[in-house]
Formats: C-alpha cells, sequence, structure tokens
C-alpha cells in the first residue's frame, strides 16, 4: 500500500476511483443491504447504473380542516365542481416501474357536528378499477377537542373507502396502477403497487378554526434516477446525486495515521510508503478516533508563508550580492599589493 495527502482522484474507464498514477482509492463498500461494510478495505468504485425506482409505500400526511366551514352548496360530489367539496389536494404517487401517479384527496364538511367525507382517486380514478371514476370515499371524524376522533373511523368506514387498520392508518390495498391505452381507455399499466399496499397515516390530522390547508406531508416513493454528481463530506461518505432529487451513499473513504509520521518512506509523487520508523498504520473512518476530517472538493495547499519566503529570497539574494562585492574587492587589492612588490 502507498499513501498520500495528494486528494486529486478521477473515475477510470471501470468506475474504479484513482488517482493520475492509477493507483486505487481505498476505502468501505456498500454491501445489499445499502449499509457500508466496515472494517473491510477495498477498491473504492463508483456504479453510474440507474438508481432503481420504489413503489410507495407510506404517505404521511399533517392537514388541519376548517372547523367553521359548511356543507358545499352542490350535492352530489363532482370532482369537476369545486362547489361540492371545501377542500382538495394532490400527491404524488410511485408504481414498480417509477411511473407517477397523482393521487387526489377531496374533503367535504357533512352536516354531522365534527365529521367530513374523504373521496379518493388516483389519476382521476378508482384506485382498484381504473375503468371507473368513483371515489373510495372514507368518513374522517374529530373530536370535541379538534384531535381526530380514532375510535370512531372504523365505525363510520363507508362501503368502497379505503381500508382501516388496527392502528387506525387508512389502507389502500388493490391499487392497480393504470394509464390510458391507444383506444384512449383507461387500464392496467403493467406495473403493480407496493406489495404489502399504500398506506396513507392521517393521525396528525386536526380540525381547528383555521384555514383548511396542509402542513406537512411526506411519502417513500421515487421514480428510476440517473447518476447526476458525485460529492464527499468531512467524515469520508461517498454521496452520489441522482436526476430525480435522490442522493444515496456509494462508499466511504478510509484514512490512516501513523505513530511517526515522519518516519514514512518517500516514494516519489507526493506518495509515502510505511516503514520501521513509523510503526504500522491505525486505518479507520475519517473524523473517528485519532484520524482527522476530509475536505470535499478540496485540495491540500501549500503550508509555507509564500509572501515572507519571497522577503526572505530578496535578503538572500542580495546579502550574496553583497559578499560577491567583497570577495571582487579583496580580489583587486590583492592584485594591486602583489603588482607594488
Amino acid at each position: 500500500k502507498i499513501y498520500t495527502r495528494a486528494g486529486a482522484f478521477y473515475s477510470d474507464k471501470a468506475g474504479y476511483v484513482v488517482n493520475s498514477s492509477g493507483a486505487n482509492l481505498q476505502g468501505y463498500a456498500v454491501g445489499e443491504d445499502g449499509k457500508l461494510i466496515q472494517g473491510v478495505l477495498t477498491n473504492l468504485q463508483i456504479d453510474t447504473s440507474n438508481l432503481t425506482p420504489k413503489p410507495t409505500s407510506l404517505i404521511t400526511e399533517k392537514i388541519n380542516l376548517n372547523s367553521a366551514a359548511t356543507s358545499p352548496s352542490v350535492t352530489p360530489f363532482d370532482p369537476t365542481n369545486a362547489s361540492s367539496y371545501n377542500f382538495t389536494f394532490n400527491t404524488p404517487v410511485y408504481d414498480s416501474q417509477g411511473n407517477e401517479h397523482q393521487m387526489n384527496q377531496y374533503f367535504i364538511k357533512d352536516d354531522a357536528t365534527n365529521t367530513w367525507s374523504m373521496h379518493t382517486t388516483i389519476d382521476g380514478r378508482n384506485p382498484e378499477n381504473p375503468a371507473s371514476t368513483t371515489p373510495l370515499v372514507n368518513n374522517v371524524p374529530f373530536k370535541s377537542d379538534g384531535t381526530l376522533d380514532k375510535d370512531a373511523m372504523t365505525a363510520g368506514a363507508v362501503t368502497g373507502g379505503l381500508a382501516i387498520g388496527e392502528d387506525k392508518i387508512f389502507q389502500l390495498q388493490n391499487w392497480i396502477p393504470a394509464q390510458k391505452n391507444a383506444a384512449g381507455e383507461w387500464s392496467a399499466n403493467g406495473a403493480i403497487a407496493n406489495a404489502g399496499g399504500v398506506k396513507l397515516d392521517m393521525l396528525g390530522a386536526t380540525q381547528y378554526n383555521a384555514s383548511s390547508a396542509e402542513i406537512a406531508k411526506t411519502q417513500d416513493g421515487f421514480a428510476t434516477g440517473e447518476l447526476s454528481g458525485l460529492s464527499i463530506d468531512q467524515n469520508g461518505y461517498l454521496f452520489a446525486s441522482f436526476t430525480n432529487g435522490k442522493d444515496k451513499v456509494i462508499g466511504q473513504v478510509a484514512i490512516a495515521n501513523f505513530a511517526n509520521l515522519q518516519g514514512l518512506t518517500p516514494i516519489g509523487g507526493t506518495n509515502w510508503k510505511e516503514s520501521y520508523s513509523s510503526g504500522v498504520p491505525v486505518i479507520g473512518a475519517p473524523d473517528t478516533g485519532t484520524l482527522g476530517q476530509i475536505s470535499g472538493g478540496a485540495l491540500e495547499d501549500s503550508n509555507v508563508d509564500l509572501t515572507g519566503e519571497l522577503v526572505n529570497l530578496i535578503k538572500a539574494q542580495s546579502n550574496y550580492q553583497a559578499n560577491a562585492k567583497t570577495i571582487s574587492t579583496e580580489s583587486t587589492i590583492m592584485q594591486t599589493i602583489i603588482q607594488m612588490t
């Protein structure tokens, strides 16, 4: 092994990270489970393949529904008529092939106190039957303090709505991802939904006297992505950035320390080798134990004060010129004395 402080590396045709001499940068690779394999040094390699898409499995929504709202003036519910519902928003969801679909939720204040109806569609269709535009319908009940009445959710569920689990989380269990075919008809697109269904966590929903609004929302699915950039942090983690906005750790740079750094043997090109005087290397992850940090996207500069050294060089040159003049004068005097003898 060779050791260096020079941080100029690039990837070769096989994706391995190497320096200008072709030496491989070593560190810790990522296993199939996505976790770093600590303690096992390997040649770091950049995987340029596309990021595999992930179908949506969990959506978490925190919303407020205005307690002062009144029932819509238009009935029955019609997604194309804003007067038939009180509030709506959409959420992107993804199937197994990374296709994006729009899940729409419409909320209608019922005549009953503290109760709302939620109508759910995906791509404007019934998620479980793409040929139908009939939404799935559930009741969303609230307590007198404005928090969700979880105990009333099961009893109030409407036939044809989202299932409700024991944890009181809505569950879309039979979603059939769809698209329009050549004839303009909706049918299955060949992909599937997440194998365990899609959970819709609305346990943080409230009904307060404030505007109906989304407060926070997350969903864990994403489309496929192409590699768009690489970066490294102070802990040596090598991050790959993808066009779908996702980042993934693909390795970690390892660094070494020696009991006697001055005992290393120079082999040229800013490279060093272990010697008897240096002792054996202590190798590990950056910023752990006695190991230092890494500055990503930076090269180590000289620690010499160039201005001061330039001044010293000018002084040395002046001294040299003065000494040379002294020697010249001495030579002239000696020659004169010889001639006078």
